[in-house]
């Protein structure tokens, strides 16, 4: 199974979109809040190429991109093949 992180904070929209389309594919992922911490938020853009956006995912340490990236992926048919793919 892949390993999946999701940078978010508390009133996003877009991070809630995402964060329901992983859940109804029943599928685990680390949810990494950002809003109050200026440390996971460097830590966020540096991973993401400088992206300040959120959300920002990552599958097995590759950086997805945001909410719209990620149901690109799944309208495209390719998020299932990288959710199973192993870490």
């Amino acid at each position: 199974m892949a390993t999946i992180e999701i940078y978010t904070v508390m009133t996003c929209p877009f991070c809630t979109r995402a964060v329901k389309l992983l859940t109804a594919k029943k599928i685990a992922f680390e949810e990494i809040d950002v809003t109050l911490s200026a440390a996971k938020r460097r830590t966020m853009r540096s991973r993401a190429n400088g992206r300040t956006s959120v959300p920002q995912i990552f599958i097995n340490d590759n950086h997805i991109g945001g909410c719209d990236d990620l149901f690109a992926l799944d309208q495209a048919g390719h998020l299932d093949k990288l959710l199973s793919m192993a870490s």
